[in-house]
């Protein structure tokens, strides 16, 4: 999820500069929510429901990965295959910096594809025909330095526009009337792995000491994370409510929400992206490459903290450091800034 938001405000400006161009996208299933509203066709006539491509190209290549061998995963690679390589398009373009991302670029039939001189994955050079270095701190100002290097020319940063889905932004609506939510912040108590997870037990903390301020707590939550959600819960005391939504259904609620809370996940991204204040809480990870880009935030990081990507389990020392007073403080300092 992070990698597609992270990609978006490049692809955006490749947009600006190129308004009649085909753009294709290839994507995981489970995000293509972030480009094209769930009832909208994959590919035709651009609208609000599906701002930015022209085409989306969906894999699902951890089935592909599970099942290897069967007759059904070749047909449906090859059935993907050719969906792509019907696009005829000129050039493929690598953010991601995987081999896997690299490889599907190639499957695309696109004599030229851009990558990164120093891509996440050293293989993922392999498929390239032309490599830049990426400039910029951020991930996100790297992948616009990729965009420039595209079209050999400066690009115009621009607002980034995600799906209007309109029956996910029904459904949001009625819940929050249905659990009588009105103001309130978005917590995101989940993580990628477990070194990136701030206790529960604590977001229900933060949600009790919020209440005071007139501010309701929604959690979202993900499959697999209902325990994590309960536990947030039964500590709020009441204060916090449970939302297990889709992606469409995510992007929805975090329009509405006041202010975010969470760590390194793709929520986080999604929040800073709609320009929501973010209360950015990191471990192992780099806030200056990862942080929440372009928006109103605080970042809290320890100094017991060492980058890592091991994707450890066992808590980060460093992130269970940083206090319960210390994420309220900032929340507030932020919802002050707003109101101001």
């Amino acid at each position: 999820m992070g990698d597609v938001i992270h990609t978006l405000p490049a692809a955006s400006a490749l947009r600006a500069a190129l308004p009649e161009a085909t753009i294709g996208w290839i994507v995981e299933e489970r995000w293509a929510e972030l480009l094209c509203a769930t009832a909208e066709p994959r590919s035709g006539p651009r609208s609000p429901r599906r701002p930015l491509v022209d085409k989306i190209h969906v894999v699902d290549t951890k089935t592909w990965r599970r099942k290897p061998w069967a007759v059904q995963t070749w047909e449906r690679v090859a059935a993907f295959i050719s969906d792509l390589r019907a696009g005829r398009y000129d050039v493929a373009v690598d953010f991601q910096g995987a081999a896997r991302s690299a490889f599907l670029a190639r499957c695309s039939g696109a004599p030229t594809i851009y990558g990164f001189r120093q891509p996440r994955e050293n293989v993922a050079s392999m498929f390239y025909t032309r490599q830049t270095l990426a400039a910029g701190q951020h991930i996100i100002q790297q992948n616009f330095s990729l965009a420039e290097a595209v079209l050999s020319k400066s690009l115009v940063s621009g607002r980034v526009q995600l799906p209007c889905d309109d029956a996910a932004e029904r459904k949001c609506e009625a819940w929050l009337q249905r659990e009588s939510v009105h103001d309130f912040v978005l917590l995101n108590p989940g993580a990628g792995w477990g070194a990136k997870q701030w206790p529960a037990e604590r977001y229900g903390q933060v949600a009790q000491l919020l209440a005071e301020d007139g501010l309701q707590s929604v959690i979202n939550f993900g499959p697999g994370e209902e325990q994590l959600a309960e536990a947030v819960v039964a500590s709020s005391r009441g204060s916090a409510r449970a939302a297990n939504s889709s992606v469409a259904e995510l992007i929805s609620f975090t329009r509405r929400a006041k202010l975010f809370i969470g760590g390194d996940t793709g929520p986080m991204h999604l929040a800073a992206a709609l320009r929501v204040p973010v209360v950015a809480l990191f471990g192992p990870t780099d806030p200056a490459r990862n942080g929440p880009f372009d928006a109103r935030s605080v970042v809290l990081r320890h100094v017991f903290s060492r980058t890592s990507l091991s994707h450890q389990s066992a808590p980060d020392p460093g992130l269970q450091e940083i206090t319960l007073e210390e994420v309220v403080t900032a929340a507030r300092r932020l919802m002050r800034q707003r109101c101001g």
